[in-house]
């Protein structure tokens, strides 16, 4: 079976088990959603939306959020972690849309990746989500995922990024991207993973899965 073949099936189980698919960071508009998605860096999405409705009290948009220091915003975001960087980060981007882009998110992968704490992935979630261009964000888990579906070899998400976007249809990127999420949540997670029962895994997981998981369970009984 080849990539593309095995992407179609993955695809046809992701399209059945999430018909219908949310952006999971609750957001207003792309300002909000490039802010949520900032402090989403080594943060769930349950904790970020937790603390974004404080935060985007204090301001929802760049001209307010910039007139503000970076001190007052790291008390409301704290609890998301590393929040000393990313309130400088929220500040100064904050800053430099108003400087430099009228108060407007851009429609541009490079003028969103010059903004402070903005990183491709982070980029290609907005491109993405707030604007319906076609992208593919890797993070982690979709890196992973990618790899145990034998869907990709890299060994760095830009690797299984360009994979991805080879296996499936352009316009189905962009849904894709969060069905996999919402998949790996709930039936393929890091930790705890029983391959037989994944139903992705189970049809087209890599071999070294069920082995690491057979020696696991041997070694509890």
């Amino acid at each position: 079976m080849t990539r593309q073949e095995r992407g179609k099936k993955i695809m046809e189980i992701l399209d059945e088990l999430y018909p219908e698919t949310h952006i999971p960071l609750h957001h207003r508009d792309p300002y909000t959603l490039l802010v949520a998605v900032l402090l989403s860096a080594q943060c769930t999405d349950e904790r970020v939306n937790q603390v974004t409705p404080e935060l985007f009290k204090l301001a929802d948009n760049p001209l307010e959020m910039s007139q503000y220091d970076a001190e007052e915003i790291q008390e409301i975001i704290r609890p998301c972690g590393l929040s000393k960087n990313k309130s400088k980060a929220v500040r100064n981007l904050s800053e430099m849309l108003v400087e430099n882009h009228g108060g407007v998110v851009p429609q541009s992968f490079e003028e969103l990746e010059k903004l402070p704490g903005v990183g491709h992935k982070t980029a290609s979630v907005v491109m993405a989500q707030a604007f319906g261009i076609p992208a593919f964000p890797v993070d982690t888990h979709i890196h992973r995922l990618a790899w145990r579906w034998k869907l990709s070899t890299g060994k760095n998400v830009e690797k299984t990024e360009k994979d991805l976007k080879a296996t499936f249809p352009k316009n189905r990127w962009n849904d894709l991207h969060l069905k996999i999420i919402y998949f790996g949540r709930e039936y393929c997670p890091a930790r705890g993973h029983n391959p037989y029962e994944c139903p992705i895994c189970s049809k087209f997981g890599r071999k070294p899965l069920f082995a690491d998981f057979d020696k696991t369970r041997a070694a509890k009984k």
